[in-house]
Order: structure tokens, then C-alpha cells, then sequence
């Protein structure tokens, strides 16, 4: 990647709001983050830099992606030029607008419903997908007492899961998972496999595996239904994706993590659990006394959150000022960058190791 010369293609581009209508209510805290306004109670997600839509749409449907403010999608940029976007070659992923992940801000004003998500091996064996969804929260506001709900407290019988799904007892499967209060600043790691849900009152931000793959257990509190709840496979084989051991508190410890939103630093901050690294990453850029230090080169996307700056690259092109609720894909092509001015900025990119590890099946 040439450092020299720098073009208008190398800057990041600036996102236009994507809210989703979903099966679930929310959406107010996004809309007065983005400066919007809300159309609809069930607006509860903004997908962000998303080249990749909604599952349960026709094929070709656009539903979920990102467009530039331009209204230029971002899929179709980034399939034009995926080693400007992404820095890897040709067969970097899956398509040629793969970019290794989806991030979300995701407001509830109403409890999700308990869920699963299936991972790579799963995804690869029944759906043609390289990718499952292993998933993180990092928690920009929360109700007091709001809680998510992690894993199984103690092993689960099958059988018995099976029959209080087909009941829709909501009450059994809340009563056998875990439930961690949440606070601001939160991280937390939601392994592919595990039930989950989260109360109503939590607002997030979502870094995921770019897929759209959704088991739910319980559909009844949802305007979904039974038959959109399996990923069109059945009961029968959806539920070999589906952990019934029980996650216990030890490892719940490694899962979550707590940052200082207001604190600032001279260096980025990861907000997520170590064992996300592998999957996707998630940073604060909140510029110290001295600066910033530069988040490395490669896809992102940025989500101002507070305050005012510029996104300036250390190859010399052209600084991008921006605002708090502004959203930008930053391309690999961009180069190392860093925060100037006053503001806080979340910048969310593809694991570790991304996209060798997707080719080679590394993780499971």
C-alpha cells in the first residue's frame, strides 16, 4: 500500500443513518445519537457500515446495508476496490465486498427474546456460510438493574429444552441462565453457540461475525413466529447448534470487561475481552494530552460518540473532521490514523489474523 500521493479515494467515507425495523421495540436513543428521527417504536437497530443485509428479505433485497451519504452502497464500493478497502488480496473473504464484520448499534426498549447464534462449523455444514455469529456488547447506556442474560447456570436436558420452547416458557429458560447487571463502559463476549437476551432499557454497540443467523428459542414476545425462528432448517437440526451445558461463573469472568468511557488516553483502548480478538475488534480514541496514538491500517468503522475532531492519516491525506453521531468506513487505504480534537471515537475492525483465518477455517 503506497503512502505516497494520497487521493479522495483514501479518505474514509461518511455513512448515511441505516436504521432497520426489527421484531422487537426501540430505537429512540439512536436516532437522538445520529441526530435523526425515528419513524417507527420498532426502529431498534442502526446497521453500520454493513455490506451485508438482513436474512429474512428476497434475494438481491438491500435491507441492512450501508450507503454512503452520497446514497453510493458500500457494498458496491468495496467490491470495486477490496484491496484499497480491506488491504488483503483478491480471495481475501467470502465475496468481493467481505469486509470480516458487522457492527451494530442496537437500542431495546423491550427484553430480546432468548436466542442463539450458531458458529463457523455449523454455519459451514448447514447453511453454505464461512461464517457463524459470535458476538459483543459494549454497553453505551443502561437502564439501572438492566441486565443481560449469558448462558445456562446449570447443564440443560434437551428434551426438556425442546418441550419449554415449544410451550414458549419464558419464565423456565430466564430462570436457568445467568444474569449480570450492566453498566456503562461494559464489554462483553457472547460466544457463538450460548443462549442469550438482554433486557429492555440497554443501548449498544454490536460487533459481530457479517452474517444474520438467528435461533430463536422464544419467539412470543416478538412480532416473529415459530416458523421464522430456525433458519429454515427445523427444529430437529437447528438445535445441534444450540449449547445446553451450563457456562458457569468462572468463565463468564473472562467474558466481560469495564472501561471508562470518560477516561482519556494517549493510546487506543480494545473495549472487548482478549478472546474476541480472534473474531473482531473494538477501540476507544480518545486523544490525551499528548495525542493520539494511531489505530493500525486496515477496514474500520468509526462511530464518533462524544465531542468533535478530525480522523487525520499518518500518510498525509486529507483529514476528515467530524461530530458526535457521525459514522464512517475507513478504508485500509487510509493508513494508520488518529484522533485529533475533542471528541471520542469507536472504531471497530475484523479479528486478528482476518481474513487468513476465515480461508483457513482456523477458528471454531
Amino acid at each position: 500500500m503506497s503512502t505516497t500521493q494520497p487521493t479522495r479515494l483514501a479518505q474514509p467515507t461518511r455513512l448515511a443513518p441505516n436504521l432497520i425495523e426489527h421484531f422487537y421495540r426501540g430505537g429512540d436513543r439512536i436516532a437522538g445519537l445520529r441526530g435523526i428521527e425515528q419513524q417507527s417504536e420498532f426502529q431498534p437497530e442502526e446497521w453500520l457500515g454493513a455490506t451485508v443485509s438482513r436474512a429474512d428479505q428476497e434475494p438481491g433485497g438491500a435491507i441492512g446495508l450501508a450507503r454512503s451519504v452520497d446514497g453510493v452502497l458500500l457494498r458496491d464500493l468495496v467490491a470495486a476496490e477490496p484491496a484499497h478497502w480491506t488491504g488483503a488480496g483478491p480471495d481475501h473473504g467470502t465475496h468481493a465486498a467481505d469486509t470480516g464484520i458487522l457492527v451494530k448499534l442496537l437500542d431495546a426498549r423491550q427484553r430480546l427474546p432468548v436466542h442463539v447464534h450458531p458458529d463457523r462449523a455449523f454455519a459451514a455444514s448447514h447453511l453454505d456460510c464461512a461464517y457463524g455469529k459470535t458476538e459483543a456488547w459494549f454497553i453505551l447506556d443502561a437502564e439501572p438493574g438492566s441486565a443481560v442474560h449469558l448462558g445456562w447456570s446449570e447443564d440443560v436436558d434437551p428434551d426438556e429444552l425442546d418441550r419449554r420452547r415449544d410451550a414458549q416458557d419464558s419464565e423456565w429458560m430466564l430462570s436457568h441462565m445467568n444474569r449480570t447487571v450492566v453498566e456503562r463502559g461494559m464489554g462483553i463476549l457472547v460466544p457463538a453457540g450460548t443462549a442469550h437476551a438482554i433486557d429492555g432499557g440497554i443501548f449498544l454497540a454490536e460487533v459481530q461475525e457479517p452474517t444474520d443467523l438467528s435461533i430463536l428459542l422464544e419467539w412470543s414476545v416478538t412480532t416473529s413466529t415459530r416458523d421464522e425462528s430456525h433458519l429454515g432448517l427445523g427444529f430437529e437440526t437447528v438445535m445441534g447448534a444450540v449449547s445446553t451445558t451450563a457456562l458457569p461463573q468462572s468463565e463468564i469472568e473472562h467474558l466481560v470487561v469495564l472501561h471508562d468511557l470518560d477516561a482519556r488516553t494517549d493510546a487506543p483502548v480494545s473495549l472487548l475481552p482478549a478472546a474476541a480478538d480472534p473474531y473482531f475488534q473494538l477501540f476507544a480514541v480518545t486523544p490525551g494530552t499528548d495525542g493520539s496514538a494511531p489505530v493500525d491500517a486496515g477496514f474500520s468503522v468509526a462511530l464518533a460518540l462524544t465531542g468533535a475532531g478530525a480522523l487525520v492519516s499518518e500518510t498525509g491525506a486529507e483529514a476528515v473532521e467530524f461530530s458526535a453521531g457521525e459514522v464512517f468506513a475507513v478504508p485500509a487505504g487510509f493508513g494508520p490514523w488518529t484522533v485529533s480534537g475533542s471528541g471520542t471515537v469507536l472504531a471497530a475492525g475484523p479479528g486478528v489474523g482476518w481474513p487468513a483465518t476465515l480461508a483457513s477455517g482456523g477458528i471454531r
